[in-house]
């Protein structure tokens, strides 16, 4: 009989079920959870709704809507950080207070505050090309924010140690890993 570290496991090939095999004891029908390798399930489904999102950026003709697509792809890759690293607020009255992601985002992985500032002061912008106002967003700014977005997903990802967890995808901004964490000027 071999041993093991998981608490009621007792070595043994057949499982609880197997004809012979009688229960050691309490907790013997308890199946050890294994960890995980890579992030929460709400953080994978985020990250892969920012891909979508990227990829639909990137089809779209009108810079205002690429502009507040990717944004969007952008805000839901800093939520999947705050899902896996995010900390309930300790005191009632910053509990009371709502913040942005992009305000939240630096306290809780200070790797990153640089391009949450950056996405931060996109903010706006993005409110005025959601609403249709005409120039919100040069195709230029629209195609930035694209580049931008897809590099902080990139980042992300790495970051959370997924292995490109969306093995199909493509990148939608080719070339070498971003040597810098920080955003690059635009």
């Amino acid at each position: 009989m071999t041993t093991s570290a998981v608490p009621g496991a007792t070595g043994h090939a057949a499982g609880p079920g197997a004809p012979g095999r009688r229960p050691a004891g309490p907790g013997s029908d308890v199946h050890p959870v294994l960890r995980r390798a890579t992030a929460a399930p709400a953080a994978l489904d985020l990250l892969t709704q920012a891909h979508s999102g990227l990829e639909e950026a990137a089809a779209l003709e009108a810079p205002n809507e690429r502009y507040a697509t990717a944004h969007l792809a952008a805000l839901r890759t800093a939520a999947a950080v705050l899902a896996v690293r995010g900390r309930p607020e300790q005191t009632a009255r910053r509990r009371r207070r709502i913040r942005s992601a992009w305000e939240v985002l630096p306290e809780v992985a200070p790797e990153l505050a640089e391009w949450s500032a950056l996405f931060a002061a996109g903010a706006g912008r993005r409110a005025r090309a959601e609403a249709g106002i005409a120039g919100a967003a040069s195709a230029r700014d629209a195609d930035d924010l694209v580049r931008a977005a897809s590099m902080f997903l990139r980042l992300v990802e790495r970051m959370l140690l997924l292995r490109p967890a969306l093995q199909g995808s493509t990148p939608l901004v080719p070339g070498p890993a971003p040597s810098r964490v920080g955003p690059t000027r635009m």
